[in-house]
């Protein structure tokens, strides 16, 4: 496949997903805060850094409000990662690959694309935003539905996977980060009605709230970071990402388990063996901020490897070359 088409097919799909994490956090943070005067009520700030967009926010807007704050990550274009940016660069890149991607993907992205775009146009929108949060998160299931049913699990899908599961494990792990320290309690509100409600709308942020009810039962800080984090059957566990995104790797490469072609599977095989023998109270012990600052410092090497492996040709030629040499000597 060309490196140009794989790199459209991945940042594709990337968008999608950041876009639609973006929606899940204003929503839920939106819900935490109605009708709130204390403390949970100036949580605007925490939500840029959920996203970490706060240097540019600061430069464009200082101090975090509520208005400026859905303003910045829903249809501010100078974020590069607001909403709206994010829909219109994953167009871009699928307009790039008609060739490539099914009618009904594309037909799927379009809506999506003009729905935010008038979205955006509506004054007072986001004076409650929770129906336009909940069409974002329905338009990307949809595109990823009609991806998985429609295209064929080649390559290029492979590729679409990979991107949508490094970007959905980046965003829980910077949910968990950011919202666990705000969210821990005071001794006094341990167990009380509104700690189950802090918790349980972080875990609804993720889709999470019934599977982890479910599985654990009660709410508690560490089982939901536990979930959260280690999970290797939930859909939006970082740990669950990070396996499909490996297999994604293999198929693309030959690669058998246990070996690697190139840094990229290399990266992804040391991260995902980390969390298969990491336990929950290892991750607490360590200090939870120090592990997800870890984490998410090994993913993007493993963001940048990708990149280098599969979608720059000065790379790809030069290990060809390299191969060529071994070979002949």
């Amino acid at each position: 496949m060309l490196s140009r088409v794989a790199s459209s097919v991945y940042w594709l799909s990337r968008y999608v997903e950041r876009a639609e994490n973006v929606a899940r956090f204003i929503d839920v943070n939106y819900n935490l805060t109605l009708g709130e005067t204390d403390t949970l009520a100036n949580q605007w700030a925490p939500l840029v850094y959920t996203t970490g967009d706060q240097a540019p926010y600061e430069k464009l807007y200082g101090e975090p409000t509520r208005e400026n704050v859905l303003k910045f990550l829903s249809f501010d274009k100078k974020n590069p990662n607001s909403i709206i940016s994010c829909v219109s660069l994953a167009r871009e890149n699928a307009r790039t690959i008609r060739e490539i991607i099914p009618t009904v993907v594309w037909e799927q992205l379009n809506q999506f694309y003009f729905m935010v775009r008038s979205a955006a146009s509506q004054p007072g929108l986001m004076d409650q935003p929770q129906e336009f949060c909940e069409r974002v998160r329905l338009a990307s299931h949809m595109l990823v539905g009609a991806t998985d049913a429609t295209m064929s699990h080649g390559e290029a899908w492979h590729f679409s996977r990979t991107g949508r599961l490094i970007e959905r494990a980046d965003k829980t792990s910077r949910i968990v980060d950011v919202q666990y320290y705000i969210l821990l309690p005071d001794a006094r509100d341990v167990g009380s009605a509104l700690d189950v409600v802090r918790w349980s709308a972080l875990l609804r942020s993720a889709s999470a709230l019934a599977m982890y009810r479910r599985q654990y039962g009660k709410i508690t800080p560490s089982r939901v970071a536990d979930f959260l984090i280690l999970d290797s059957q939930f859909p939006r566990a970082m740990h669950f990402c990070l396996r499909k995104a490996q297999q994604s790797l293999r198929y693309i490469t030959g690669s058998t388990a246990g070996t690697f072609q190139n840094l990229a599977e290399q990266r992804m095989g040391l991260l995902c063996s980390n969390m298969d023998y990491t336990s929950i109270d290892d991750i607490i012990d360590q200090g939870l901020h120090q592990y997800i600052d870890g984490f998410q410092k090994q993913l993007n090497l493993v963001g940048e490897a990708i990149q280098d492996v599969f979608f720059t040709p000065q790379y790809q030629s030069q290990t060809s070359s390299t191969q060529t040499q071994s070979q002949t000597s």
